[in-house]
């Protein structure tokens, strides 16, 4: 068995990473969870983040043949649709996009909003399979944090998405629409069940307490032993009281809106105005006050 070689890109603006994975033996790659520089006060988007990605790709001498995402993050735009355009890369994602899809369409207001997952390439279900060159990919659907989260097997590694964090930080949050901890729960003991040396990549960092540097590999047994929030001994029922009483106090992602409505559309924006300035929409529930008198 040939095992990937991985490069990690750490975006510290959204404590995300992002991953080069390639085969060493056919130099065929793909990129996971690309990070679109997107400063939220200004409107402006930059592909700085995503041209190390294939600075990188350039100089091991990959060829990036597929986008993964692991699902429609909620805390940083995509910039897939830039490394489709540089290097003709397919965009796949889990196919329960689709629910995410229709669950958002309505909160946007997105009546143009397709919801049969047709604006992404690939829409892997549970359990499908392909190749990175002679690299073996298994696709696992980890529902939970949303009803459409994905992770990535890719031979020994497994890139986890927004299910687990390092072991000295916990868990993700399950309090988005269609999120559910007893799914979250349920996902992450499917994955805890793989061999124990099986590396595990984690697509968020935010430094534990105590810890001084960002950290996003480790193990199924780290996580076994040692996981804050998920290691062996730990029941389902406890497991979602701790979840509940956390995201209860948890706050707001600040890119969630811009984020929500951009990733569910495989990265893309809406189509420019004739003033060249794409626009996103901000759901807002006026505030209606009782006249004194009434």
């Amino acid at each position: 068995m040939t095992n990937p070689r991985i490069r990690a890109f750490f975006d510290e603006p959204t404590n995300t990473v992002s991953y080069l994975v390639w085969d060493p033996e056919t130099s065929h790659g793909a990129v996971i969870d690309p990070v679109l520089d997107f400063d939220l006060a200004s409107g402006e988007a930059d592909v700085r983040s995503a041209e190390a990605i294939l600075a990188a790709a350039e100089e091991e001498g990959v060829t990036v043949e597929r986008v993964l995402e692991t699902h429609a993050h909620a805390d940083h735009l995509s910039a897939a649709p830039f490394i489709k355009a540089m290097t003709g890369a397919k965009i796949g994602i889990g196919a329960h996009i689709r629910d995410v899809q229709k669950i958002f369409r309505p909160v946007f207001g997105l009546d143009d909003l397709k919801t049969d997952g047709s604006d992404f390439d690939d829409l892997f279900e549970d359990g499908e399979t392909f190749t990175i060159g002679s690299l073996n990919v298994e696709v696992l659907h980890v529902p939970g944090h949303t009803p459409a989260d994905v992770a990535y097997k890719i031979e020994d590694a497994v890139f986890v998405g927004d299910t687990l964090f390092m072991p000295d930080f916990g868990t993700a949050r399950a309090d988005f629409p269609g999120g559910d901890a007893h799914q979250l729960y349920r996902s992450i003991r499917r994955i805890l069940a793989l061999p124990e040396e099986t590396r595990l990549f984690m697509c968020h960092d935010y430094k534990a307490p105590g810890r001084e540097d960002y950290a996003w590999e480790t193990t199924v047994g780290e996580q076994k032993r040692s996981s804050v929030h998920v290691h062996d001994g730990v029941s389902e029922d406890e497991f979602v009281a701790m979840r509940e009483e956390r995201d209860s106090d948890l706050a707001v992602p600040r890119l969630l809106l811009p984020s929500v409505q951009v990733n569910i559309r495989a990265g893309r924006f809406p189509e420019a105005q004739d003033n060249g300035v794409a626009y996103l929409r901000i759901p807002v529930k006026p505030v209606r006050r009782t006249p004194a008198n009434a």
